[in-house]
Parts: C-alpha cells; structure tokens; sequence
C-alpha cells in the first residue's frame, strides 16, 4: 500500500522520481524518501508527505541518472524518518525500496543478529537488505544472484528495487503478490508499483509475475528470472491511458472529477458490448465461459469494500432476471473459512485496481480447487486480469481519487450486461422485456448527467450536516447495497460514522439510535417495495429524526415527509443503483469538503490494498 518508482537512463533521475512520487500519492502513505547514485550513494529520506521531502531536498546534491524512491505507509514500526524507505544494508552499499510484508523477518533477523548485524529502523524491510548483503559476500556471488538466493529464503509479499554502489549501471526489481510494472523508454528504463509515474515516458511496459526478478542494466535489454533461475521472456504491453486521464482537469479534486467523468465511464463499460437497437448484449472476454456460466452450480462473488457492494447489486442483477444462484463473499473471509469449492463453481472477482491481496489470495485457493475465475478490473494488466481465466474491463479510466465512484459505477454497468446476456440465453426474460431493459440501460448515461446537474441540492443538504457525528443509511432490494456504498463513502473521507441497513431491519436494532440528531438517508424510488420503504420512513419521522430521501423525480407522497429531498430519473428498478449512488457521493464529498477533510487522500487509507 506504498509507492515505488524507480529509474536508469541517460536524464537526471530526481526530477522523474519525485513527479513519479507524487503521481503515486494517491494510493496513500506517511512518509517518503529517495536515494540516489552519482559515485556516492546518497539517501534522503522524511516523515511526512512528497512536498515536505522536497523542501527537506532543497539544499541537497541531487545529482545522478540512477536512483530510487518510495513513499510507505508504516507496517513494521511508527511512521518517522528512520522506518521510511530506501534503507541501506549495513556496510552503505545497497538501498532497497520495499511494498509488502516479509513475514518470517522475525527468524531471519535473529539469524542476521547472530552474525553481526545491527538495525537501525524497526522495519523487515531493512531486514531483507541485509540478508541479500549477506549472502552477497558470504557465498561469494553476482547481486542479482544474492536477490534470488534471499528471495528463496523470504515468507510473505513483497515488491522491491535494489540500488547498489557497487554495481552504479544497474537496478534489480523482483515481485511477488505486490504489483511492479517496468518502463520501457528509448535508452532508459522506468519501474514504479503501477503505471501512472511511467505513462509520461513511455507506453511499452512489463509487469512482473510473482516470483520473478528483473535484470535492468544501462544500455541493454531487460533480463527476467524467476527466483529458480529459470529465464523468461519479458512480455511488453502497450498502456491504454493517457497522461491527460491523470490530471485534474479543472476540477478541485480528483474525486469530483471522477464523480463527474461518470457518464462518460458507463458508456466506456458498455461501448462495444451494447447495440439495443438489434438486442446485442455481447462481452467478449466471458463469451468463452457463457456456457459453463449457465450450466454453473453456483456463481460466487469475492471481492473487498466498495467492490463488494457491487458484487451485491450483482447477486441482485443475477438471480432476478437470469435465475442463476449468487453467493457474495468478502475476499478476506472466503479464503479462511475453508469454503466448499469444486469445477463446477464459477468464481467472478471483482477488483478496481486488480492487485487488491485478499482478492488476489482468494483467486489463487478457488483456483487451486477446480473453479472457473472470471475477472471484472479496470487496470489493465494488473494481477487480477492475468491469473483469472477470462473477464471484462470496466474501462472506467485511471481513478485516482481514494474513494472509488467511477469504478462502482463501471462495475455494476459491466455485472448488468452479464446479467442480462445470461437471461437472453437462458430465456428468461421475455423478448420484449429484454429489449425494454436494453433501451433503458442504453440511456443511462444521459440520465446520470441530469443527476449530476442537482443544483446545488447535496451541497445544500451537506451544510446543514456537515458537523453531524452520526449517519443512518436505508434501502431495500436493490438498493441495500447502495445504502452500504453510501455510508462507506461518507465514512471514508468525511471520518463522520455511518453504517447502511436493509430499511426493514431497522427495527430490529438501529431504531434505537433514532432521535431529532440522528440524519437517516433513505433511497426510496417509486419502483422496488415503494410501500414498505414509505413505512420505514414514518417510522423514522414519528421519532424525529431527520429525513434525506433519494426519489423518483416527481414523488409526492415521501416529498410530504422527509426534510431533504433529492430526485433521480425514473428507470428501471435493476439500474436504480446506479443512478442513486451519485447523489450519496456527491454528499459525502461535500461534507468532507467543509469538514476541511482531504478527499483524494483520506487518512489511514490506499487506493491498492497490497496486504492482508
């Protein structure tokens, strides 16, 4: 949950890493630091964010075209300049960079101790340089040797690049279970823990499977091994990103643009899988499985946080139009639980950034027991999409912002198409009901546009709540999972305490916290159990709290009742969710906001969960 960006070549080093730096801020941490070879190795390294190292660099030699960078976020040991990254070993000749966690650090640093090592931080990374250190002089062999050796020795995760005095025309970079993608330029080379510091260099990359290390040398082509020492061909790929896609665009954070990209995003998802005109829903990552799809005992979803609510629209979308039974698991309950799986299940993980860890561990057990792994990512070339069997790209573009929007949207868009081109092909839908559903999911975009266009409405509601301590957040169908979605958004970047229920379990604990300060949110469309939310509703207003309603536009019957509302289009119930997120992040990003919260980079948080 750290960044890494790395760099040889022919130009100065510092400018690309610290830009590098700060295009990898997003994904969250608390300190940051440099290391750079020019003869000397020179380390420099800060508690605190990319700005307050490069104030700290100000009066420093920064000169070299070799170099390594990194920002952490504290595992092992208190965020504080000793515990951030690069670390040296202990004679000054090697600095590490390192994501992950080395889990036996423990028994390989009492064996180090035993033979003289000293350490200064608190970390299992600086524990890691030793060792390769050791191995380096003590079996008397090549530093890419000695990585290879140690990383035989290593339990855990872990992404690193070495940087060596000694060897000034090389780096050597090794994965496994956290992401490294190479840069591929002209006469240099650029490495960092996912795409956005290279896109500005160059298109061509490599990711880095588990287990394998990268030979990056001055002046010739990329060497990749495993840690077996086996050889492997470097595949390249081309980036499908833009630099423009990184930028802000006007916008006061990226997290408002991301909100805002959102009719864009959905046609992106649906672009090429969708023609309502003739009845195709076709996507061809899955076409392959579609069979093994229908003849599935069961599907089962994995996924963690804002991708688990999606999943659950999706259990939603599956078992109402296409009659196929759905479980939803958390990735990191359903690897631990020792779950019943066999080749007859269909496991469909569900990932923005594709790296997510207990996503990932998830995949490798059902794999390991027959399953068939269906992917739903947006990064292309990601962990996720390469270990699955098949699957769809969401397309969403890069989301920078902490708290995904975009991407929850994207992937209910893509689990929606699934849906509906399973129910084609096992009839249960109606011809003229299919068709209905494909016009209106066609014109959804338009409809999140008239969303996004409120008025000011959720900024208004966001005043008069922004110094609330508590939230409640309701639905029913499906749009209890919105009501989750919406109260993880608002407790992610506004650090306000919310929780969503299903409307109807109200009264089986929560009605007890209701009184004239308790805010409820209540998605509440004309479509669904319109009667029994409008019950629940009642049930609140009788005891004071205060009501904010998402409706269908026109509504008047809860408009009587709640204290705020904020109408949506009239669409299908099953595309509800989609139209009803928008509103709830647009509220949490304005509380946030006057709450004078950072909402790109809330505290405590990653964009990439790379660890368990």
């Amino acid at each position: 949950m750290c960044g890494i960006v790395a760099y040889i070549g022919p130009r100065e080093a510092y400018p690309i890493l610290i830009k590098g730096l700060q295009r990898l801020e997003y994904r969250g941490y608390d300190s940051a630091g440099i290391a750079l070879l020019n003869g000397e190795l020179n380390l420099f390294k800060t508690k605190g964010k990319v700005v307050e190292l490069v104030d700290y660099l100000k009066d420093k030699d920064l000169k070299g075209n070799i170099g390594i960078a990194h920002t952490r976020w504290a595992t092992h040991g208190e965020p504080n300049q000793t515990n951030a990254h690069p670390h040296f070993s202990q004679s000054g000749k090697l600095a590490i960079i390192h994501n992950g966690i080395i889990e036996n650090y423990g028994a390989l640093k009492k064996e180090l101790t035993k033979r003289g090592y000293t350490f200064t931080s608190d970390t299992d990374t600086e524990v890691l340089v030793n060792l390769i250190e050791d191995i380096c002089q003590n079996e008397k062999v090549s530093l890419e040797e000695a990585v290879r050796m140690s990383l035989n020795q290593v339990i855990g995760a872990y992404a690193i690049v070495i940087l060596s005095q000694e060897n000034p025309d090389m780096l050597i970079a090794a994965r496994k279970g956290s992401p490294l993608v190479i840069g591929i330029g002209k006469d240099d080379y650029f490495i960092a823990s996912d795409a956005t510091p290279i896109i500005e260099y160059t298109k061509n990359v490599v990711y880095l499977e588990d287990e394998e290390v990268a030979i990056i040398k001055r002046g010739e082509e990329l060497q990749i091994r495993n840690i077996k020492n086996r050889k492997k061909t470097p595949y390249i790929q081309e980036l499908e990103w833009n630099l423009n896609e990184l930028e802000k665009g006007g916008y006061d954070h990226f997290m408002l643009k991301e909100i805002y990209e959102q009719p864009r995003s959905i046609k992106d998802s649906m672009r090429g899988r969708l023609n309502a005109r003739k009845g195709i829903v076709s996507l061809g990552g899955v076409s392959e499985y579609e069979e093994k799809l229908l003849k599935a005992r069961r599907i089962i979803m994995i996924a963690c946080g804002t991708s688990w609510h999606a999943s659950l629209v999706g259990e939603y979308l599956f078992e109402d139009i296409a009659r196929i039974p759905v479980e939803v698991e958390y990735a990191s309950e359903f690897r631990y639980r020792n779950p019943i799986i066999d080749e007859n299940d269909i496991i469909i993980a569900i990932s923005q950034s594709g790296e997510t860890a207990d996503t990932l561990a998830a995949i490798k057990m059902a794999k390991s027991k027959g399953a068939t792994i269906l992917g739903i990512c947006n990064v292309v070339g990601s962990s996720i999409p390469r270990l699955t069997d098949a699957g769809s790209y969401t397309h969403a573009g890069p989301e920078i912002g902490v708290a995904s929007t975009k991407a929850f949207t994207a992937q209910v868009t893509i689990l929606t198409l699934m849906a509906l081109r399973l129910a084609q092909l096992k009839g249960t839908l109606p011809k003229s009901r299919f068709m209905q559903l494909l016009h209106e999911l066609e014109h959804l975009p338009a409809k999140v546009e008239q969303v996004l266009d409120d008025k000011g409405i959720t900024e208004q509601i966001a005043k008069e709540f922004k110094n609330t301590t508590n939230f409640l957040y309701l639905g029913r169908g499906y749009n209890f999972p919105v009501a989750l979605e919406g109260a993880l958004k608002l407790k992610e970047i506004s650090y306000i305490h919310a929780e969503g229920y299903p409307a109807a379990e109200m009264k089986h604990g929560p009605i007890a916290l209701i009184d004239e300060n308790m805010p409820v949110v209540f998605i509440a469309p004309s479509k669904g159990i319109y009667e029994k939310v409008v019950s629940n509703i009642q049930e609140v207003k009788a005891r004071n709290g205060k009501i904010i309603a998402i409706v269908t536009k026109g509504d008047t019957t809860v408009k009587k009742m709640a204290d705020y509302i904020i109408e949506i289009p009239e669409t299908e119930e099953m595309l509800v969710p989609i139209l009803a997120t928008i509103p709830l992040q647009k509220l949490a990003y304005y509380i946030a906001i006057m709450r004078g919260c950072n909402v790109d980079q809330p505290r405590n948080l990653a964009k990439s969960v790379t660890v368990e």
